[in-house]
């Protein structure tokens, strides 16, 4: 088994840098007509939020929610557009719109559950508040804050809206770990934490193999095998002969499948990339455009050949653009990093995940039945 490092990060660059310069070539010689903007270039600004990207990748049906994340993501829209302080008001005025009906939003939410939801949307309600009064003072940094932590009360209430996993994992994959939802990884390296959350809605086998792997301790002291500036950080090679995981129930090379989930489709494509499947327009539900993208490195030519080895995707506006990205339906996305991005800007190959353990969601890991 080739090691999953070098030639396909190399080959993607090139894929990268050539697909970049001929659609340049192709806008300035022919131009570009209406229909085919709209089918192959994002609409409206592209998101490169890893934690707004994992809040629309759940599987869930509820305008109004959605509303209200989209009300709030535009803020920082509007923050970035020097300030623009009434267009705030109105993002502002528009989640309040959506926050005086609850019944709307506690429709899609189990009966169970709706005491939960019902405090968050007070909660909501009182953060929405602060983001007013921030605004009021046009105090950038306060209304940023008080966003962020709006965001995460509405990641909760639509976390709460799902009901139960989307589909059903093509049985050929049975005999790997799934993860049937989401898990919160916490990494320890030499230059500090780093956190990442691993989404099983949209790549169940790939994300369910990366936390079996965690909760064997296989990461632990294990270095950073390739790192290049704006581009990716490498890990997952255990040391010796071996370029994966040797699965002691089997002794055999665990080989995980390429596994990508495009919006509009129920369930994940698996064994082939987009673009050998005529699909290469098509945008995955995991994007590569937010910094500390998580994937699984693959031997060049094996799309079914990933095992351990993942890597970091740093995200370079100028090389990669999001919405327009030659890595996407390509290689397996399972996640993005929400915490520790000075930290991941600091690491270098020869650095080293001293530990790396589940602190939530541990329970959605679905191990093999033994035969």
């Amino acid at each position: 088994m080739p090691r999953s490092s070098l030639p396909f990060f190399e080959l993607a660059k090139r894929w990268l840098l050539t697909g970049i310069a001929m659609l340049l070539l192709v806008t300035l010689s022919l131009g570009l007509s209406a229909a085919y903007r709209q089918s192959r270039l994002p609409v409206g600004n592209p998101i490169t939020d890893g934690r707004a990207l994992l809040r629309y990748a759940l599987p869930i049906d509820n305008q109004p929610v959605r509303d209200l994340q989209s009300s709030l993501e535009d803020i920082a829209n509007q923050l970035r557009a020097n300030r623009r302080w009434s267009a705030i008001s109105s993002d502002i005025s528009k989640a309040g719109s959506i926050l005086s009906r609850p019944e709307k939003l506690l429709a899609s939410v189990p009966e169970a559950q709706k005491p939960k939801a019902e405090a968050l949307i007070e909660e909501l309600k009182g953060q929405l508040t602060a983001i007013s009064n921030a605004n009021e003072a046009k105090d950038k940094n306060q209304i940023s804050l008080e966003r962020s932590k709006a965001l995460n009360l509405v990641g909760d209430l639509e976390d709460l809206m799902v009901q139960k996993f989307p589909y059903e994992v093509p049985a050929e994959y049975s005999n790997l770990p799934q993860l049937k939802g989401r898990a919160t990884i916490e990494m320890t390296t030499n230059k500090g934490p780093i956190t990442l959350v691993v989404d099983g809605y949209s790549a169940p086998v790939t994300a369910g193999n990366f936390v079996d792997l965690v909760e064997r301790g296989f990461y632990d002291g294990m270095k950073f095998i390739r790192a290049e500036e704006s581009y990716v950080l490498q890990a997952g090679d255990p040391p010796g002969p071996d370029q994966g995981f040797i699965d002691p129930a089997t002794g055999k090379y665990r080989a995980i499948p390429l596994e990508i989930l495009v919006k509009g489709d129920r369930a994940p494509t698996y064994g082939i990339t987009l673009e050998d499947a005529g699909r290469f327009r098509e945008k995955p539900v995991l994007p590569f455009s937010a910094y500390g993208t998580v994937a699984m490195a693959r031997p060049e030519f094996e799309p079914d050949g990933g095992s351990s080895q993942f890597f970091f995707f740093l995200f370079e506006p100028e090389l990669t653009p999001a919405g327009l990205n030659l890595l996407d339906g390509r290689y397996s996305v399972f996640g993005y990093l929400t915490e520790g991005k000075e930290v991941l800007e600091k690491l270098r190959a020869g650095d080293t995940i001293e530990s790396a353990k589940v602190v939530r969601g541990a329970e959605n890991l679905v191990q093999p039945q033994a035969a």
